[in-house]
């Protein structure tokens, strides 16, 4: 393996930066930075553990693009070798190397990616700022490099419950990598609020499944009530024989639900209303307010491949063009394709509810006893693993496929290539997340039929619900899908990383004879090259994305779901962090004015999740019809299983000779009764109800709460202001 160090010359720099419209310092300000969490505290006169001083801080300054003409007015000029940070040369370098053409320009050969991919180059990266290990002798915090001061007071298990030093992140890694993180610590700090409610409701659940009167009926009904076939085949089978199914499902629904899910709802609109105005105090003190609009360049494989050139009517520059009516062909071409990516999905969702349905009628007529009670359970506890397969395995496939697509849709910046792609995975995982859950929130048992008269589904009767409902089954779906995934993603963060880098040092040490590798352990590239490529930050915000659609969706059936988040993401900061640090080759920083497309696919899940538990608590939960029977018959529910049971049609008590019961509301010809359709209108009047107390509070929430701080708004006409002052003076042209 040969190496070449690249750096380039002062002259270089200084044109790349115009080039680039790098934002250079004018004038240095004391760091700004602050936290809420601190402010409250330190009104409130309480320690804060959370702070911690960390060495060498960054300081704010007051910017502007960089001009060669006017180089004596900015801060620092006169030191050529610190003027530009480390993480504006690597951009020059990157930049030189990405639009440098080394081929026939007929065939589009430009730039170091086209080499990677060629395998003419086995990789390209800047070089990390020496080791991350902390030297054996002591020395001052002040000595320690960048790299080491995000190790020790970031990247360290111990820090677990310290403020991240975000300023030291966005200078080592770019912003882009800063405000994925800052996102992160924000969002997981509004979790504690959500995660206390949600225990505490949970807790209010166990008590009242011990005093719950309907339960205490279904235990202490022996032979009372005889519950209709599960299948053709299956036996009879008593209600008492599911107490414990029947108690747990009190567990999760209850009186308090309702409380908790328009407490979520609300929670989701204040955490991206607050984000937005952390969003714009970070773009601004970073100096990427205008990045998106105005400064962010055409992407390099863009440039290279664009057929034409045009005039940029904002910057007035000449840029590489591709015809929007070709690139909307081609979206819509790529839009077939996810189409029919979904459809796939679709086909295992079916086969996994297929497959519930046979493997419950197998358990249910097998004759054992604890196989037949259990049938309905292990079948769904089984179906949901087989799902969570079925989801990774898909996620993997279209992965690849999107990226094809959108490389081929030739977006102009990467900002909007990125969308795109977000957009398109997105798309997909949120049907293959979300489909089974929703198919037991708002279909499974609500097409079945009636004894005698059984709905079929390609020649299999439809499911049931499991006689503790449908809420306890969409809990167990959720915990298994969303716990498992968390416990299978931090397993393959923590070991896959650890055991590539085992791979490529063997591998690397394997090849060279012992005095070159004794010799080789003092370059620093060599010991980059042994680090794993960076692949970006995507799979990590879908995960957490995807996350959030968990804990706010379905929030209704599982009030435990923002605590396994909220534990889960403590784990991830520090996961991710040490996986930069330590494990990785060192990205080439990126601009970023935030977190992009995911910020827009967060208000879509928001507003989704209120209609969501809407729904859940009208058709799913029994909050409803046991607020029915409390006021029309008796407030202490008793009598209500018998209420919420109804009696075989006549024609099938007489074809089988046995009477029975089944879970539905209907008269002994088995047509709707009149209770059916008054629920059915306190239903929908309970979900218009819900739906437009919550969209009022929310709606005025984001009228109350300013998206710019009063703060960054005195800032930027200060900096205006500045502006103009410096023009006026013929100081620094702007």
């Amino acid at each position: 393996v040969h190496y070449l160090l690249l750096s380039a010359p002062w002259s270089v720099l200084c044109y790349y930066a115009e080039e680039l419209q790098l934002r250079l310092p004018l004038q240095a300000l004391p760091n700004q930075a602050s936290n809420w969490s601190a402010r409250v505290l330190g009104r409130l006169g309480i320690r804060n553990v959370m702070a911690e001083e960390v060495p060498n801080l960054p300081l704010d300054y007051y910017t502007c693009q960089f001009k060669v003409n006017k180089l004596q007015w900015f801060l620092g000029s006169d030191k050529q070798d610190t003027f530009f940070s480390t993480t504006q040369r690597h951009q020059i370098l990157y930049e030189i190397l990405a639009t440098t053409q080394y081929g026939r320009s007929k065939e589009r050969e430009v730039g170091v990616d086209w080499l990677l991919s060629e395998n003419v180059f086995s990789a390209a990266f800047p070089l990390h700022d020496g080791p991350f290990k902390l030297p054996s002798e002591e020395s001052a915090p002040s000595n320690l490099n960048q790299r080491q001061i995000l190790f020790q007071y970031w990247a360290n298990w111990r820090k677990w419950y310290k403020y991240q030093p975000l300023d030291h992140i966005r200078k080592y890694f770019g912003e882009k990598v800063a405000f994925y993180f800052t996102w992160l610590g924000f969002y997981t700090g509004w979790l504690l609020p959500a995660a206390v409610v949600g225990t505490l409701v949970f807790i209010a659940g166990i008590f009242l499944m011990f005093d719950d009167v309907p339960a205490q009926e279904v235990c202490e009904s022996k032979e009372q009530y005889r519950m209709c076939p599960l299948c053709k085949s299956c036996p009879y089978w008593q209600l008492s024989s599911t107490c414990e199914t029947f108690k747990a499902g009190r567990l999760f629904d209850h009186g308090g639900t309702i409380f908790f899910s328009m407490f979520m709802s609300l929670w989701a609109v204040m955490f991206l209303e607050y984000w937005k105005r952390m969003n714009a105090s970070l773009a601004h003190r970073w100096d990427c307010s205008d990045f998106e609009d105005i400064e962010e360049r055409p992407r390099p494989q863009f440039t290279a491949t664009a057929p034409m050139t045009i005039i940029n009517p904002i910057t007035g520059t000449e840029e590489p063009y591709f015809p929007k009516r070709s690139r909307h062909h081609r979206i819509l071409a790529g839009s077939m394709v996810i189409i029919m990516m979904i459809a796939i999905v679709v086909m295992f969702v079916v086969s996994v509810i297929l497959y519930r349905v046979v493997v419950a009628i197998l358990l249910a007529s097998s004759g054992y006893f604890r196989f037949v009670a259990s049938a309905s359970r292990i079948a769904s506890i089984t179906g949901s693993v087989v799902n969570l397969f079925f989801i990774l395995i898909l996620s993997k496939i279209y992965i690849s496929l999107a990226h094809f697509l959108t490389k081929w849709e030739m977006h102009r910046t990467q900002t909007k290539y990125e969308d795109a792609f977000i957009f398109k995975v997105f798309i997909f995982q949120f049907v293959n997340f979300y489909s089974s859950p929703f198919y037991i929130a708002f279909f499974k048992g609500k097409f079945v039929g009636y004894p005698g008269n059984y709905v079929n589904f390609l020649g299999v009767r439809n499911e049931e619900c499991s006689p503790g409902g449908c809420l306890i089954e969409l809990a167990q779906e959720l915990l298994i899908i969303m716990v498992g995934k968390q416990i299978i993603n931090n397993t393959q963060e923590v070991v896959i990383p650890k055991l590539k880098c085992w791979w490529q040092k063997h591998r690397f040490h394997s090849s060279k004879k012992a005095a070159k590798e004794r010799e080789s352990e003092k370059a620093p590239w060599e010991k980059n090259y042994q680090l794993l490529v960076f692949e970006g930050l995507f799979d990590e915000y879908l995960e957490m994305v995807m996350q959030f659609g968990f804990i706010t969706i379905f929030v209704a059936a599982c009030p435990l779901a923002p605590l396994f988040a909220l534990l889960n993401n403590w784990v991830e900061i520090r996961v991710d962090a040490q996986k930069l640090v330590c494990d990785y080759r060192r990205p080439v920083a990126e601009r970023a004015q935030g977190i992009g497309i995911w910020f827009y696919i967060l208000e879509v899940i928001a507003h989704l999740a209120v209609i969501s538990n809407a729904f859940l608590i009208a058709f799913t939960s029994d909050f409803l019809p046991r607020t029915y029977y409390k006021h029309i018959y008796d407030s202490s529910l008793r009598g209500y299983v018998n209420f919420s049971l109804a009696h075989a049609p006549w024609d099938f008590v007489q074809h089988n000779n046995t009477a029975c019961r089944y879970r539905a509301f209907r008269d002994p010809d088995g047509n709707f009764s009149s209770t059916y359709w008054q629920l059915l209108a306190i239903r929908l009047g309970f979900i218009i109800a819900f739906e437009h107390v919550v969209f009022f509070i929310a709606r005025l929430i984001e009228l109350l709460v300013p998206d710019i701080p009063e703060s960054v708004e005195i800032k930027v006409k200060r900096e205006r202001y500045l502006a103009k002052e410096a023009l006026a003076e013929n100081k620094v042209g702007f």
